[in-house]
């Protein structure tokens, strides 16, 4: 077969099937080719000349929903009347020194699969113990037991057709009480190459809380943890807000040489996304805060954490 220029052929054009999709794939692998000879030309150039390189990175940085979200009037930079706020919200005592202690239960009548996510999340928070719950046992009775037993947080684990799917952070004894959907749940042991977590306390990292909402719900996860982690132990636990998505992750991080860092991934691993947040301790009647509506989704671009 003689082979000719297909640049400036339209194959659209071409009524024989087999030669249309010649003609298609050689101009596919022309252009391919023509990229990867343009990017080798432009590397040597900024190999030349490493400044050429910081311009394009700076030039081109490519327009995504994250960075261009709406502004909400709510969202925090070094804002003095939130910090002022925040010293003597329902989170002070913690901050100033208070042992977080977590109880975390389940809805009644659980399933194996959610007592197995709460094992699961007892070994990420520090101090927390599980208590199994009765049929007769309310919320606010639940509450009470929790609160004369001197519980800084609560948690319940709620499911749906044997499927874990919910989560109730219960911030004691005045509350906030949040409600969170559950999502993407993944076992320590289905992650490939997963390690084992050590009696460590962690360090907790929080992505991407920018608002007066998203600050009330950072505090309420870093209540879970103890203020002064276990360096040791390199392990991390990380809450990362992206489109009001929150990432829960678990790594242990591993120095390779003097430059460079490496993670292993010790799970388990889930997604929150916060429905709504409650004034005080959980009450069917209670006042809300903050209470996600379908319609308040006007745009893809806007967030509230």
């Amino acid at each position: 077969m003689v082979k000719t220029d297909v640049q400036g052929i339209s194959a659209g054009d071409i009524k024989n099937k087999h030669k249309r999709e010649d003609i298609y794939h050689r101009q596919k692998a022309e252009k391919a080719k023509a990229k990867r000879e343009r990017r080798l030309q432009i590397k040597k150039e900024e190999d030349k000349n490493p400044e050429l390189k910081e311009t394009r990175l700076k030039n081109n940085v490519p327009k995504t929903i994250d960075n261009t979200r709406e502004k909400e009037d709510t969202f925090v930079e070094d804002d003095e009347e939130v910090a002022q706020e925040e010293a003597t919200d329902e989170f002070a005592q913690y901050f100033s020194g208070q042992t977080p202690k977590i109880l975390i239960t389940t809805s009644k009548r659980a399933t194996p699969a959610c007592y197995d996510f709460c094992a699961e999340v007892m070994s990420i928070f520090p101090n927390a113990q599980f208590v199994k719950r009765g049929e007769k046992h309310e919320m606010r009775k639940i509450i009470q037991f929790a609160k004369n037993r001197e519980f800084t947080d609560m948690m319940i684990v709620n499911e749906d057709n044997k499927t874990p799917n919910a989560i109730t952070l219960v911030h004691l004894p005045d509350g906030p009480t949040a409600y969170f959907k559950l999502t993407s749940i993944t076992p320590a042991d289905k992650i490939s190459g997963h390690g084992r977590p050590t009696a460590h306390q962690p360090e907790i990292i929080l992505n991407n809380f920018n608002t007066r909402l998203g600050h009330t719900v950072g505090r309420m996860f870093s209540a879970l943890f103890p203020q002064l982690p276990e360096f040791e132990g390199r392990q991390v636990v990380t809450f990362h807000n992206q489109r009001d998505f929150i990432f829960v992750r678990r790594h242990r991080y591993v120095f390779k040489d003097t430059e460079r860092v490496g993670l292993q991934e010790l799970g388990p691993k889930f997604t929150l996304k916060l429905k709504w947040l409650q004034k005080g301790t959980y009450d069917r009647n209670g006042e809300y805060e903050w209470i996600f509506k379908q319609e308040m989704e006007t745009s893809r671009r806007k967030f509230f954490l």
